[in-house]
């Protein structure tokens, strides 16, 4: 019955020991990014570059702020473009956040990720840059260009220790504003 006892007690001792260690005051730290392309812009001009966005434009970045609303924001990237800061002004205002303005090609995304770890972070983009920047962060070329008339996607990735996933939902203008 002893023998017993000491073979059950080592058998407990081995597979204790066998197990994966990881400290227990180690948290999981999970960073987010939204990512979402302007909104809609003024075409009346077609050599104009730079344009600001129309009124439906401008009313779908005020439901940007609206359904940000509720969401913790750490960071707010935009490009250069009038459009793309135009879109994300009223989550700014909302979030007393300033703007950094990124470069999508020339950005090191290993340092990007490394820099905004642990945060929630909303990047306004373009129909190109937008699901590009997206293929960088889950490293895989899984997105492939926005449709020019698509200004209501939001792309989420979320990165929990290196588990990496990615959600695109679909955010309309609401009537009531």
């Amino acid at each position: 019955m002893v023998n017993r006892l000491y073979i059950l007690l080592l058998i407990c001792i081995i597979t204790a020991s066998c197990k994966e260690k990881t400290p227990l005051n180690k948290k999981s730290e999970t960073t987010t990014f939204y990512l979402i392309r302007h909104a809609e812009k003024d075409r009346s001009n077609p050599s104009e570059q730079n344009p600001n966005l129309t009124l439906k434009g401008l009313n779908r970045a005020q439901n940007w702020a609206k359904y940000f609303d509720s969401i913790p924001i750490n960071s707010i990237y935009t490009t250069s473009f009038n459009r793309t800061k135009q879109t994300i002004i009223p989550v700014s205002k909302l979030k007393d956040i300033t703007p950094k303005i990124y470069s999508p090609n020339k950005i090191d995304i290993q340092n990007f990720i490394k820099t905004n770890r642990g945060k929630n972070v909303l990047i306004s983009g373009h129909s190109n840059t937008t699901p590009e920047m997206v293929n960088k962060l889950i490293n895989q070329p899984k997105f492939q260009d926005m449709l020019d008339s698509d200004n209501k996607s939001l792309f989420v990735v979320q990165i929990i220790d290196t588990e990496v996933s990615v959600e695109v939902r679909s955010v309309s203008i609401s009537n009531q504003l």
